[in-house]
């Protein structure tokens, strides 16, 4: 039986859910070279120690062993992407992507084992998408690379140790980040409208990445090629600068920006001293904040004077949540849109998007 999920392939974090499951897993964007580790103690979950061996055509370096998402997120050899980077063509989200289809796959309470030779096998038609600015270009190759037969051994994790799961790819609908979030808003699980507003209306999307910025604009759920663009910058600088500032002033070093979002994401702005002492790091991050909202700020303004006919402007992705405050604040006036979970809207869209497309109906 082939599987439909929807798979948001975010440069900060991999967020994935599949059809008839309530809870998305999320996996941080980040990898570290594996190795025989002196385990002391197992972790208390599989996704804490994501210890594997990745195969697959679409990547430069066949079976490599990876430290993946929570468990490279405090490593000291750990790799996030730069702005640099092109997610369509990187081989490293590609390897957490890889991993968080196989580790959803054999953790679903539907999954049955099947296959043989040892190696578990799933189908999967995926829904995912790109940024404005790449998706003219690069979501031919995108999909290229994930449609395919891949393969993913968990060495070391918890409870799947030894586990080999044959991963095939047989469908990838790319649609453009931003868009698919506005989609999942203005429908229903059964693709039926639910907000008549945005799904007829002409609807201005910014949806806050770690290295870019997308403002779509989307007219009865179709793009605008004309108006919509995307800015090549996200939180991943802002972080960047915070991490050194905090290193400078305290000696404390966060070891990747994955950890440091966790905090902001708690809003625990607490670190621990050498010793006994703790410090409050909030008089340096919130300055950042207020500079990166500011900007984006500015921009949303531009692009609605631009075009007028924009009825509103909802703000989304991870990046939304972290700045909420201080978007409204720089906002003055104008008035923007925020929603819960706003770092997950586009992975839902994306699971509608490709039911839509393969006409297959809502599970659950």
């Amino acid at each position: 039986m082939i599987k439909l999920a929807g798979i948001d392939i975010g440069n900060d974090s991999i967020k994935l859910v599949m059809d008839g499951s309530a809870e998305p897993l999320i996996v941080p964007n980040v990898v570290a070279p594996g190795y025989d580790r002196h385990i002391l103690q197992e972790e208390d979950s599989p996704v804490k120690a994501l210890d594997v061996m990745v195969s697959s055509p679409s990547l430069a370096q066949r079976n490599q062993r990876y430290f993946v998402g929570l468990m490279a997120v405090e490593h000291e050899d750990n790799m996030e992407l730069e702005e640099t980077d092109n997610k369509a063509l990187s081989d490293q989200s590609l390897i957490v992507a890889l991993t968080a289809l196989a580790y959803a796959c054999v953790t679903s309470s539907s999954y049955t084992q099947s296959g043989f030779g040892g190696a578990d096998e799933v189908e999967y038609v995926i829904g995912t998408g790109l940024p404005v600015r790449l998706y003219a270009k690069f979501h031919e190759a995108f999909e290229q690379r994930l449609v395919g037969e891949h393969e993913v051994t968990f060495l070391s994790t918890p409870q799947l140790q030894g586990r080999r799961v044959k991963v095939a790819i047989r469908r990838a609908v790319v649609s453009i980040e931003g868009a698919a979030a506005l989609y999942n808003l203005a429908t229903l699980d059964s693709l039926q409208v639910r907000d008549e507003e945005l799904y007829y209306g002409c609807i201005g999307v910014c949806e806050i990445g770690a290295l870019t910025t997308d403002f779509p604009v989307v007219k009865r759920m179709n793009i605008d090629n004309h108006f919509s663009y995307g800015e090549q910058f996200g939180l991943s600088n802002y972080l960047d600068l915070i991490i050194r500032d905090v290193e400078d002033a305290y000696g404390y070093r966060f070891p990747s920006r994955a950890k440091l979002v966790q905090r902001v994401k708690e809003r625990n702005f607490v670190i621990q001293m050498l010793g006994e002492g703790q410090v409050d790091i909030r008089s340096v991050v919130e300055p950042y904040f207020q500079r990166a909202a500011t900007r984006v700020a500015e921009l949303i303004r531009k692009r609605w004077r631009k075009y007028p006919d924009i009825q509103c402007f909802y703000v989304l992705g991870g990046g939304a949540a972290a700045l909420k405050p201080y978007l409204q604040e720089a906002a003055g006036s104008m008035r923007l849109r925020f929603v819960n979970d706003s770092e997950l809207q586009n992975m839902y869209g994306y699971l509608k998007v490709a039911r839509s497309r393969t006409s297959q109906p809502a599970l659950g």
